[in-house]
C-alpha cells in the first residue's frame, strides 16, 4: 500500500515514465523468451524512432535510469542486463537522446563465456555499469536495416 501511495505522489510525467518502463521491461523479457533476439531488436528499432524534431529532454538520462531502477525492483526477474539495456536504449531514443547499446563478451574464471549489455551516452556508461566492465570485449553493432538508433 505504501508503494501505491508513493507512486501517486510522483509527478504525472514520472508516473507515466515508470509505468512505461514497467510495461517495456515486461514485454522485452517476454519477447526475449519467445522470439529470436533479432526479431526483438527489429521490433524495438521500429518503436525507438523519436518524433520528428525531438530535442533531448532535460535530465532524460537521469529520469530513464531512475525509472528502470525502480521498475527492475518491482518486476521480478528484471535485473538482467539485456532487458534493462534494451529498454533503456528505447526509452532514451524516444526522448531524443543519442545512446549506444553495447553487448560484450568475456571469459569467466572457469573459461566459460560470459556476456553483458550496457548503454553508453556521451562517453559514460549510464545503464549496466560494472566494476570490471573493461574485461568485456564489445561486439560489433548489429543494426537492422534502416536503423540509425540501435548501435
Amino acid at each position: 500500500m505504501r508503494r501505491l501511495r508513493k507512486f501517486w505522489r510522483l509527478p504525472a510525467r514520472d508516473r507515466g515514465l515508470l509505468l512505461g518502463a514497467l510495461l517495456l521491461l515486461g514485454a522485452i523479457r517476454l519477447g526475449l523468451a519467445l522470439l529470436p533476439f533479432q526479431t526483438v531488436r527489429r521490433l524495438l528499432s521500429r518503436l525507438s524512432r523519436a518524433p520528428a524534431g525531438q530535442m533531448p529532454e532535460e535530465n532524460a538520462v537521469r529520469r530513464v535510469v531512475w525509472a528502470l531502477d525502480v521498475a527492475s525492483h518491482i518486476l521480478p526477474g528484471s535485473t538482467s542486463c539485456l532487458p534493462r539495456a534494451l529498454a533503456g536504449h528505447l526509452l532514451l531514443a524516444r526522448r531524443g537522446v543519442a545512446a549506444t547499446l553495447q553487448i560484450g563478451v568475456a571469459r569467466g574464471a572457469a573459461g566459460q563465456l560470459e556476456a553483458h549489455a550496457w548503454i553508453e551516452h556521451a562517453g559514460q556508461v549510464v545503464i549496466g555499469a560494472l566494476d570490471d566492465l573493461a574485461r568485456y570485449q564489445a561486439l560489433p553493432a548489429l543494426e537492422p536495416e534502416g536503423s540509425t538508433l540501435i548501435r
